[in-house]
């Protein structure tokens, strides 16, 4: 079975809708086998954005800033899912990671909207509910940044 993280941005959090989109991968036969509640300081999202994702490499100093401060604006919830090639599943039902071009049923076509555009232009983060694992060798890295063995459970 293949593992995979995800995150729920303070923004899925903030609006209650937490439950209703992990309801929707257990549906699909995800199983959640680690999962906390936490609030990671500047280093923590450096090593995740940057150190794992390459995320200033790739898009550069300003998005990793605003992402970095829409990130703090309050506490994650961090969770591994296990189920047969769970990490290109996880990454379909989750949609594009700008909420504006998600398809309709996706969890981002459905719970959000904003462009990058007009984030770029507020200078603001894209509040776009979660993070989820790009392939499954990211997947290995996050899942081993956010959690430690004995967090995660086998049943």
């Amino acid at each position: 079975m293949e593992r995979t993280l995800i995150i729920f941005k303070p923004d899925a959090i903030q609006r209650g809708i937490v439950g209703e989109i992990l309801t929707r991968f257990e549906k699909a036969g995800l199983k959640m086998v680690g999962a906390k509640m936490v609030q990671p300081n500047n280093e923590h999202f450096h090593k995740h954005y940057e150190g794992i994702g390459q995320m200033i490499s790739r898009r550069g100093q300003k998005a990793f800033d605003v992402t970095l401060e829409m990130m703090q604006q309050g506490p994650v919830l961090a969770m591994v899912m296990e189920g047969v090639e769970s990490v290109s599943l996880v990454r379909k039902m989750v949609g594009t990671t700008e909420p504006k071009s998600a398809a309709p049923g996706t969890i981002r076509g459905d719970y959000a909207h904003m462009s990058f555009g007009y984030a770029d232009e507020q200078g603001v983060g894209i509040p776009n509910l979660m993070h989820a694992s790009g392939d499954p060798e990211e997947a290995k890295k996050e899942i081993a940044h956010w959690f430690s063995e004995t967090e995660i459970f086998d049943y």
